[in-house]
C-alpha cells in the first residue's frame, strides 16, 4: 500500500517513517509518549526544511516559528519493531504571525492511527524572542503548503 492509499486525515501529507526501537519502549512495554512528541517535532522540522526554511534560513532572517501550544491524543500503542509513519500538514495560518500544524501517526501494517496531534506556532524574532510578522521568505515558503488559506 502506498502512502497515498493510507487513511490520512488530510490530503498530501509530508511523511517521515520510523521503526520503533527498543530504546523507544518504556516500562509498560510500549512506545513512550515522549517519543511520539519527538517524532512530531522531527516531521514538522523536516517539512519546513523541504519548503526551503532550514535553521540557517531562520538564523539569517532572525525569525523562527516557535511552538506556543501543543496537544496530543494517544489512540493506540506501538511496540518495538513496528514500522510507523508520521504525517504533518500546515492546516491554517493568518499569513502574518501564526500558523497551525496537524499530525497523524499511522501504522501502515493495519492502517491504525496511533496519534493525532496539533501544534500552534508564532513567528518570533530570534534575537529578542518577541512575536514579529513573518518575513517574505516565510510567506513564500510556507504559504503554498497551507491547506486552508482563508
Amino acid at each position: 500500500m502506498s502512502n497515498a492509499d493510507l487513511p490520512w486525515d488530510h490530503p498530501d501529507p509530508f511523511v517521515v517513517s520510523h521503526t520503533v526501537s527498543p530504546d523507544d519502549i518504556d516500562g509498560l512495554q510500549h512506545t513512550n509518549n515522549t517519543v511520539y512528541v519527538k517524532w512530531c517535532e522531527q516531521a514538522a522540522w523536516g517539512h519546513s526544511v523541504s519548503l526551503g526554511l532550514d535553521l540557517d534560513s531562520y538564523r539569517r532572517l532572525d525569525r523562527a516559528m516557535a511552538i506556543t501550544r501543543a496537544e496530543y491524543n494517544y489512540l493506540q500503542a506501538s511496540r518495538a519493531g513496528d514500522e510507523l509513519l508520521t504525517a504533518t500538514w500546515i492546516v491554517s495560518w493568518d499569513g502574518r504571525v501564526t500558523m497551525q500544524r496537524r499530525f497523524q501517526i499511522l501504522r501502515p501494517a493495519d492502517g491504525a492511527t496511533l496519534l493525532r496531534g496539533g501544534m500552534q506556532f508564532a513567528c518570533i524574532e530570534i534575537s529578542s524572542g518577541r512575536p514579529r510578522r513573518m518575513p517574505a521568505e516565510f510567506i513564500e515558503g510556507y504559504g503554498p503548503a497551507v491547506l486552508d488559506r482563508t
